[in-house]
C-alpha cells in the first residue's frame, strides 16, 4: 500500500486507469440502462415501475461503497498515516454522497406507486438518509480541515464512526419490521429472475467504474491542489526572508 504514496508512483497509475474506467463504465452503464429501460419486460406485480431499480440498487450499492472507502481510507491515516489517505476520502465523499441522494429520490419515485407514499420512516430509508447527513458532515469537516491547516486525524475518526451505519443499512430490513422489501441478492443466492438480474448486475458494474474513475480524476485535482498550496506557502515564505538575508548580508 506504502508503495503508492509517492505522487508520482500514484499519478503513473491513475492517469493511464482513469480513462479505461470511463470507456468501460460509460459503455456498461449506457447498455444496462438500455437494456433495462427497453429489453427487459414489465414486472408481474410492479408492472414498468420496476426499471426504476437499474438506477436505485446502483446507486444504494455505491452510497454505501463510498462510505465503506472513507473508512478504509480514514483506517490508512490513523493507522499507517499514509500520505493519500487524507486525500482519497475527500476524492470519495462527492460522489459518494451523490449516489446516496440519487438512491433517496429513485427511491421516493418508486416508493410512490408501490407503497402510496413519497417516504415512510421505516429503518432502511432512514439510516440511508442519515448516511446522506453523514456525508455532508464529512464533506464540511475535511474541507474546514484541508483550509485551516488543521489534522487531517479529525475527519478521519469521523470517517471511522460513521461506518457503524453502513451495516445498518444493510441489516435493517432483516432486523426490523418494514416495509422495505428484504435483499434480492445475497452471498447465498439471488431471489431474482434472470432477465431482471444479469442488466442489474451490468449497470452496477458500470456505475462502479465510472465511481473509480471520479474518485481518481478528484483524487489527482486534489493532490494537485495540495502542492500548488505547498507551493505557494513555501514561496511565501522566501519573500519574508528576502528583505532580512538582504539586510544580513549588507
Amino acid at each position: 500500500m506504502h508503495g503508492f504514496a509517492n505522487p508520482k508512483r500514484f499519478l503513473s497509475l491513475a492517469r493511464p486507469l482513469t480513462p479505461w474506467l470511463l470507456g468501460i463504465g460509460f459503455l456498461l452503464t449506457g447498455g444496462a440502462l438500455g437494456w433495462g429501460l427497453v429489453g427487459v419486460p414489465a414486472e408481474r406485480l410492479q408492472g414498468e415501475t420496476v426499471r426504476i431499480l437499474f438506477l436505485h440498487v446502483p446507486a444504494a450499492w455505491l452510497g454505501m461503497g463510498g462510505w465503506t472507502t472513507i473508512a478504509l481510507a480514514s483506517l490508512a491515516e490513523i493507522v499507517w498515516r499514509h500520505p493519500l489517505a487524507a486525500i482519497a476520502g475527500r476524492a470519495a465523499a462527492l460522489p459518494g454522497a451523490f449516489f446516496t441522494a440519487l438512491c433517496l429520490v429513485t427511491g421516493s419515485l418508486w416508493g410512490r406507486p408501490a407503497w402510496g407514499t413519497w417516504w415512510e420512516w421505516d429503518g432502511r430509508l432512514t439510516s440511508m438518509l442519515v448516511l446522506l447527513f453523514l456525508y455532508l458532515g464529512y464533506i464540511a469537516l475535511a474541507g474546514a480541515t484541508a483550509r485551516e491547516g488543521a489534522s487531517s486525524r479529525i475527519p478521519a475518526i469521523f470517517g471511522l464512526v460513521g461506518i457503524v451505519n453502513v451495516p445498518v443499512i444493510h441489516y435493517s430490513v432483516l432486523w426490523w419490521y418494514s416495509i422495505h422489501q428484504p435483499p434480492s441478492l445475497s452471498l447465498s443466492g439471488s431471489a431474482m429472475a434472470p432477465e431482471f438480474l444479469w442488466p442489474l448486475l451490468a449497470a452496477t458494474a458500470g456505475f462502479s467504474c465510472l465511481f473509480g474513475a471520479i474518485v481518481l480524476m478528484r483524487m489527482r485535482a486534489l493532490l494537485a491542489e495540495t502542492q500548488a498550496q505547498a507551493r505557494l506557502r513555501r514561496r511565501a515564505r522566501e519573500l519574508e526572508l528576502e528583505p532580512r538575508l538582504k539586510a544580513s548580508g549588507a
